[in-house]
């Protein structure tokens, strides 16, 4: 069994992922308990997604110009708590996503060069087989020339 196909990054990339969830649970907790984060980090994202959902649905319903009241702050400091957890998973799965493809493409560059440099291994062993047969081509092209130079015996 070759060591080397397992496939350790892939493990990793998959457990970094499934670790991601209970972080972001505890990073919800705490912006629910902090009340630094629950003013400067949850609210105003709440209020803003808030805002463009409900004028979205409002533009849907054909109600044109209506105000928008701002949630209370609890449930700002909920929805922004869900937000700030859910952009963690998303920015760690996408971290994950470019390091594999980062991964996939140095792959995928290790295994162009390598087939460059076989093509020109291979174009400079056909360069000096060519050199070789046109030598041993002059070669026989000498040696039928000095045979042609020779007498032939006659028969008696």
């Amino acid at each position: 069994m070759v060591v080397g196909a397992f496939p350790i990054a892939k493990l990793l990339y998959l457990g970094v992922r499934q670790l991601s969830k209970p972080v972001a649970n505890r990073i919800k907790a705490g912006a629910r308990r902090s009340e630094f984060f629950k003013t400067y980090i949850c609210l105003p994202p709440a209020q803003i997604y808030h805002w463009i959902e409900m004028r979205t649905k409002m533009r849907i319903m054909g109600f044109r110009g209506a105000t928008i009241k701002p949630l209370n702050e609890e449930a700002a400091a909920e929805l922004g708590a869900e937000l700030l957890g859910e952009s963690i998973i998303f920015l760690i799965g996408g971290g994950c996503m470019v390091l594999e493809y980062s991964r996939q493409a140095a792959n995928s560059r290790r295994k162009e060069e390598e087939l460059n440099e076989t093509l020109i291994s291979l174009q400079t062993q056909l360069a000096e087989l060519s050199l070789t047969t046109e030598t041993l081509s002059a070669q026989l092209r000498e040696v039928n020339r000095q045979m042609l130079s020779f007498p032939v015996p006659t028969k008696k």
